[in-house]
């Protein structure tokens, strides 16, 4: 008999699987972080984002492939990275109010691991110098730059070195360089996205210049994310912090084909009622995938064309079929979320496919506001 071929996201023992889940492979995982590693040729100057994963156990891949910088955005995704041993982790965000101290907690407790964070204002360095001083500690700091994306950050230019001044006056705290997040960058024509990254990044390059030229030494500086990773890659004095890479979804496999990553992260569903003539209705609710985009772009599904969501509901998603379908209530269907970082944050676990069969599980124990600390 000829061999049946089956697909790489095909799961033979699909009938022990509920749905809606969220499943994943660790052999692409594995590829996607060898590709990641061979694009900036210098496994020292990764710093990924775990914020696409949440679990310790792919903070545990990265480490075994040699990667021990990380990057977060929120205290729960830095104890995980104290958890597993990190050298070295930048919280991405500027914590205020609670999360001054719950960081403290954190570097208190994973005293092995070398803790950072954002500033970009004043008033915020000086409460978290203060909060130092009483715990007796003294906290690295990045100051956070606006490069574009108007969402954080501080303009690059004097005001930005003024700051960068008066975070090395105040005890408790060290400013060791800049943060600059270009996730505004994400056109998919390459040649436009790197004429755009180079031009917001030369901001940077300047207030570098600036720090250097008032005594300051070198300032370490963590750029980019995804869509610009293989332009930073190319600048060999910085720090590049993709996170989407480990499990890549349908927005970036569109958006970045220059890129070598492929998808790792899968969402089963079923057919769970056929509404109409026309319609089926799926088990893929706005709580079981990022809602965030138009309904036409929340998922791509892998074994099934022709298929168009209209409606969206918190347990169901109703598709618009070809009439003389031969859809039936039961059928599998696989798709790729367009966004998969706040899908993870969805699910309490993800589901390790291996050799077409189910291996195990990862909880994503990040996905918490809060673990211990």
């Amino acid at each position: 008999m000829p061999e049946v071929r089956h697909e790489w996201y095909e799961i033979g023992d699909i009938k022990t699987l509920d749905s809606p889940a969220l499943v994943v492979y660790p052999e692409r995982i594995r590829q996607n972080i060898q590709a990641s590693i061979a694009a900036v040729k210098d496994v020292q100057r990764l710093r990924p984002h775990v914020k696409t994963h949440k679990s310790r156990e792919v903070s545990q891949l990265l480490m075994s492939a040699g990667i021990r910088k990380f990057k977060c955005s929120t205290i729960a995704e830095a104890e995980m990275l104290g958890m597993c041993g990190a050298d070295n982790v930048v919280l991405a965000y500027q914590p205020i109010g609670p999360k001054v101290q719950r960081l403290i907690n954190v570097v208190k407790k994973y005293s092995t691991t070398k803790y950072s964070c954002l500033i970009d204002n004043r008033l915020s360095a000086k409460r978290i110098s203060d909060a130092c001083i009483r715990n007796g500690l003294t906290l690295s700091v990045y100051v956070d730059l606006n490069i574009g994306q108007n969402r954080s950050g501080i303009t690059p230019g004097m005001d930005a070195l003024e700051l960068y001044k008066e975070a090395a006056g105040l005890p408790g705290i060290t400013p060791m360089g800049l943060h600059a997040y270009d996730g505004h960058i994400r056109t998919s024509d390459f040649v436009l996205r790197t004429r755009q990254c180079n031009e917001a990044f030369s901001h940077v390059e300047d207030l570098k210049e600036e720090l250097m030229n008032n005594g300051f030494p070198e300032p370490l500086i963590i750029a980019g994310g995804s869509p610009t990773f293989p332009i930073h890659s190319k600048r060999r004095t910085i720090d590049c912090s993709p996170g989407t890479f480990v499990y890549w979804d349908k927005s970036y496999l569109d958006t970045c084909a220059e890129q070598d990553f492929i998808p790792a992260a899968v969402l089963v569903t079923r057919i769970i009622s056929l509404p109409g003539a026309t319609k089926v209705c799926v088990d893929l609710g706005h709580k079981s995938v990022a809602s965030e985009n138009d309904i036409s772009r929340r998922v791509f599904f892998l074994n099934a064309e022709g298929l168009t969501p209209v409606s969206q509901n918190e347990e169901h998603l109703v598709l618009e079929v070809p009439a003389g379908h031969h859809f039936e209530v039961g059928d599998v269907l696989y798709a790729l979320p367009f966004h998969i970082c706040p899908t993870v944050a969805l699910y309490e676990r993800v589901y390790t496919i291996e050799n077409g069969k189910i291996s195990g599980e990862w909880k994503n124990i990040a996905r918490d506001r809060k673990i211990v600390c």
